[in-house]
C-alpha cells in the first residue's frame, strides 16, 4: 500500500477512536495521545512514532487490514524484511478487552524470558507459556517456564504486576511444579522460582517459612516498575502484620433486646445472635446479618444497616429473610438465599462444632481473630479451642478454590505467632481455659465434593509441624449438616466417617 494512502487510512481510524492505543506483542499498551505521536511518510513506508513519560516507540508500517470493531491490524517491517503484526485498538470499545488481555499476557511472557535469561545464565528454556490448561489448573494469568541445565530442572512462574493476582503466585507455582514433576518423570524438577512484583513478596516469604524444605527448593525474585528483577533473601521474612485486639464481651442478648422480640427471633430457623465484642451484637439468619445492636441503639437492613427506633421492623425483616434463607426455601435462586454461602456454612459450623469435631469446646468461638492487615483472605475463619487448651483454626469455603490451603495458612501463621506469645489469654479470649502455646490445629471445612482437586497437591508441601485436617460435610449441608469425610494432610479421598 502506498505510504500516503496508509497514513490517510490510519489517521481516519484514529479520529474514530476515543482512546487509541498500540498493542505490540511483548510490550505494554501505549496510548496514542494527540501531541505525543506523529505519522511521517518515508520512501519505504510510513513511520509511526509515539512516546509517553517513560518510553518512546517507533515502527515503519508497510501494510494494514480494514478496520473492524474498533480495531486496526497493521504490519511493520523489521530488519531483514520480516514482518511484525501489531494492533491499534480503541481502549473504550468492549471488543478491546480480549486484545488487552492477550497483549498483557504476551508482555509478561517476554519480560519473563529476559528475567530468566539474566538470573539463570547458561540454562536452557525448554518451555515458556502463558497458555491456559483448565484440566491441570494452569492459569493464563501467570507466565510459566521449565529450565534445564544438565540433569537439573527448575520450574518458574512469573506473576503479573497486579497485586490481587500476584497473591496467588505461590499457589499456581506449586501446581505448576507438581504438574512438571509428573510430566517429566523420572527427570527431577527440584526447584520452584517465583518472580513477583514489588509489594507481593512479604506474604509469599511468610508462607515459604512454613513449607517443607524437603519437598522443594525455592527462589524468589522481585521486579519493580522498571521491569528489572532482583533475587531476595528467603530468610528476610519481615514482621507478622496482624494484631489481637482485647476482647470485651458484649451484653447478653436477653439484656440487649426486648424479651418478647428475642423469643420471636429465636423461633426462626437459622437465627443467631453473635457477640462482636465492645458491646455489639450481630443478629443473623443462617449467617446473613439483618440487624445489629450497639449499646442501646438498634440498626437494621440487608447489606446496608440503618438506625431504627422500634423493634417491629426488625422482626418483620427477620421473618421475611427466614422465609427465603431457609433449608426448605421455595426459591433457591433468590439473591438472599445465594448470598454469601460461606456465612451460612459458618453459622452451621458454630452451631454444630462438637458434631464437626468432638475434641472442640462448643463455646466460645471467635470469628476474624486476629485482624490481618494488607493480606487478601478469601475464606471465613473461626478460632476455637480444645478442652486441653490447644487452639484450632477453622477455615470455611463453600465452593472450589485452589487458593484455600495457602489462604488458610496465612491465618494459621498469625494465630500460631500470637499463641506463642500468650496474646489470646492475655487479651481475654477463652476465659477459664488454660491455652497452650504450641502450634494450633488447622481444619479446612467445605462440602465434601467442593475441595478443589489441587488441595491435596498443595498440602503435600506443608511443613509436618502443621496439623492439617480436611473435613467434608454432606452436599446437602444446608438441610443436614454432618461430616461425611475426614482426611489428614494430603491424604487422598476414600476414607469416610
Amino acid at each position: 500500500m502506498p505510504a500516503e494512502a496508509l497514513r490517510a487510512e490510519l489517521e481516519r481510524f484514529l479520529l474514530s477512536c476515543r482512546r487509541p492505543a498500540i498493542l505490540e506483542p511483548g510490550q505494554l499498551p501505549l496510548e496514542l495521545i494527540p501531541g505525543q505521536y506523529r505519522c511521517s511518510v518515508r520512501p519505504n513506508g510510513m513511520l509511526l512514532e509515539a512516546w509517553d513519560d517513560s518510553r518512546t516507540w517507533a515502527r515503519r508500517l508497510v501494510e494494514l487490514e480494514p478496520a473492524s470493531s474498533g480495531r486496526l491490524t497493521v504490519f511493520a517491517e523489521r530488519l531483514g524484511g520480516a514482518r511484525l503484526k501489531l494492533e491499534i485498538a480503541d481502549l473504550d470499545k468492549p471488543a478491546s478487552v480480549a486484545l488487552l488481555q492477550r497483549s498483557s499476557r504476551e508482555s509478561l511472557r517476554e519480560r519473563f524470558r529476559f528475567w530468566l535469561a539474566r538470573q539463570y545464565p547458561g540454562w536452557q528454556i525448554e518451555e515458556l507459556t502463558t497458555g491456559a490448561d483448565l484440566e491441570h489448573t494452569l492459569s493464563p494469568s501467570f507466565a510459566r517456564a521449565l529450565l534445564a541445565r544438565g540433569e537439573r530442572r527448575v520450574a518458574a512462574i512469573g506473576a503479573p504486576p497486579e497485586l490481587e493476582l500476584s497473591g496467588s503466585a505461590l499457589t499456581f507455582g506449586l501446581i505448576w511444579l507438581d504438574y512438571l514433576r509428573r510430566r517429566e518423570a523420572p527427570r527431577p524438577v527440584g526447584e520452584l522460582a517465583l518472580f513477583l512484583p514489588n509489594g507481593a513478596q512479604d506474604q509469599t516469604l511468610l508462607r515459604l517459612r512454613w513449607l517443607d524444605p524437603r519437598q522443594a527448593e525455592f527462589s524468589v525474585f522481585v521486579y519493580d516498575e522498571t521491569g528489572y528483577e532482583n533475587r531476595i533473601d528467603l530468610a528476610n521474612t519481615g514482621n507478622i502484620n496482624s494484631r489481637v485486639d482485647p476482647w470485651s464481651a458484649g451484653p447478653p442478648a436477653a439484656n440487649a433486646l426486648p424479651r418478647q422480640l428475642l423469643n420471636e427471633l429465636e423461633a426462626l430457623e437459622g437465627f443467631e445472635a453473635v457477640d462482636l465484642g465492645l458491646g455489639m451484637l450481630s443478629l443473623r439468619i443462617h449467617g446473613l446479618a439483618f440487624a445489629r445492636v450497639e449499646g442501646q441503639q438498634l440498626f437494621s437492613g440487608i447489606g446496608r444497616l440503618k438506625k431504627v427506633k422500634g423493634a417491629g421492623s426488625v422482626l418483620e425483616l427477620a421473618r421475611h429473610l427466614a422465609s427465603i434463607r431457609s433449608s426448605a426455601a421455595p426459591d433457591p435462586n433468590h439473591k438472599w438465599y445465594r448470598r454469601n454461602p460461606e456465612a451460612w456454612l459458618e453459622s452451621l459450623t458454630r452451631r454444630n462444632l462438637r458434631t464437626l469435631d468432638a475434641a472442640l469446646l462448643p463455646s466460645p468461638v471467635y470469628g476474624q481473630v486476629p485482624s490481618m492487615a494488607g493480606t487478601q483472605h478469601g475464606v471465613l475463619d473461626l478460632l476455637a479451642a480444645e478442652a486441653g487448651g490447644r487452639l484450632a483454626v477453622l477455615e470455611l469455603k463453600a465452593s472450589e478454590d485452589p487458593n484455600l490451603p495457602l489462604q488458610a495458612l496465612d491465618y494459621w501463621i498469625r494465630v500460631e505467632w500470637h499463641a506463642r506469645r500468650g496474646e489470646f489469654s492475655g487479651n481475654g479470649y477463652f476465659p477459664g481455659v488454660a491455652l497452650r502455646e504450641d502450634a494450633p490445629r488447622l481444619l479446612l471445612v467445605a462440602p465434601a465434593l467442593q475441595f478443589h482437586p489441587t488441595t491435596e497437591t498443595i498440602l503435600r508441601f506443608f511443613a509436618p509441624r502443621i496439623g492439617v485436617e480436611r473435613i467434608g460435610v454432606g452436599l446437602e449441608w444446608r438441610r443436614e449438616f454432618r461430616p461425611v469425610s475426614r482426611l489428614q494432610r494430603a491424604e487422598r479421598p476414600g476414607l469416610h466417617l
